[in-house]
């Protein structure tokens, strides 16, 4: 991938609004004028966690509202229909295994496998109701840092791209790889909320648009595997600290991850909106 297209989505007019509503809501928290009650990344298995997870604590069952998920920038490479193509209203988006392309297109993405399980939650009852019938729409960059419709040699693929609705328990669950770490961006994967299937099928009325970090012992074997060579020199010169999306806070962003290169991972994350 070109130097040119790694620098787009480090562009501070993506990202500079967000971080300063941001920065504004956590000041606001600190003379309690803003309530700010975390929610886990996953309660049920965090106790077992083979890596750093999410450090929030739980909201009470008690707790009348808990912070929602930090809005981030979609980046340059949505294929919602912000910036050009709109995978969205393409049959076969709606998906569990995002790992191949669909449609015309017969693309795969090779890499470590990687299973994400997103769980969808209202902020307003304390994290404790699992929004049932919303809708996730989930992509992000392959292991050589290439986002498919956008990225030189990939356009016509679109892969590592899906949508699906959220069950009874508020979750969706992706089958894909482990995304690289290119120059300038700390290991991520961008998701956008919908409050239904129809509404992400016709890519109309976005509830959250966020991304998912990935922990750094993770990502530090992982980039040790074959094929992603490029990511070693790119994670040694980054931290959560100054990625300039994760910089002013990721303890809501940051997946509790558990696996191994040879049996692949999980990595989970609880979704407040």
């Amino acid at each position: 991938m070109s130097e040119e297209l790694h620098d787009h989505d480090r562009g501070l007019s993506f990202d500079l609004p967000t971080l300063q509503r941001r920065k504004m809501i956590r000041l606001l928290a600190g003379v309690g004028l803003v309530p700010l009650v975390g929610c886990s990344s996953d309660d049920s298995d965090s106790s077992a966690s083979s890596s750093s997870g999410s450090a929030s604590s739980s909201a009470s069952s008690g707790s009348a509202e808990c912070e929602t998920i930090p809005g981030e920038t979609a980046g340059p490479y949505p294929g919602d229909g912000s910036n050009g193509v709109n995978v969205l209203k393409e049959s076969g988006v709606v998906r569990k295994d995002i790992t191949s392309s669909f449609g015309t297109a017969s693309g795969k993405a090779e890499g470590v496998p990687l299973t994400v399980t997103l769980t969808v939650v209202d902020a307003a009852s304390g994290c404790g109701t699992p929004k049932e019938g919303a809708a996730v729409y989930l992509w992000h960059c392959d292991r050589d840092g290439n986002y498919s419709l956008y990225s030189e040699g990939v356009t016509e693929e679109n892969y590592l791209r899906g949508v699906q609705e959220t069950d009874a328990k508020g979750q969706v669950t992706f089958t894909s790889i482990f995304p690289a770490c290119y120059t300038g961006r700390w290991p991520h994967i961008h998701f956008e909320v919908y409050g239904s299937l129809e509404d992400a099928t016709n890519a109309t009325s976005i509830t959250a648009t966020s991304q998912l970090a990935l922990p750094k012992d993770v990502c530090d074997t992982v980039y040790a595997t074959d094929g992603y060579d490029r990511s070693v020199q790119n994670m040694g010169q980054l931290s959560l600290e100054t990625d300039n999306i994760f910089s002013d806070g990721y303890d809501q962003q940051l997946a509790t991850t558990k696996g191994s290169v040879e049996k692949g991972y999980t990595a989970t994350l609880t979704v407040p909106v």
